[in-house]
């Protein structure tokens, strides 16, 4: 694994369910093509597989 990844929202959360909403503000994202950068563990990548068609995810 690697020490972080760097998560970009590619897709909008209008017709997500709140569940996703949710998991994407806890992952940091509030805006459309906005990136964040976090540590590469379990949670995040939990996380992430929630939504992972809302997300493109690099690893760094």
């Amino acid at each position: 694994m690697a020490d972080k990844l760097k998560i970009t929202l590619v897709k909008s959360t209008i017709g997500a369910i709140p569940k996703q909403k949710a998991t994407v503000v806890a992952l940091g994202l509030k805006k459309l093509n906005k990136t964040v950068e976090l540590p590469d563990n379990k949670a995040t990548r939990g996380m992430i597989q929630r939504v992972r068609h809302l997300v493109k995810v690099e690893e760094i």
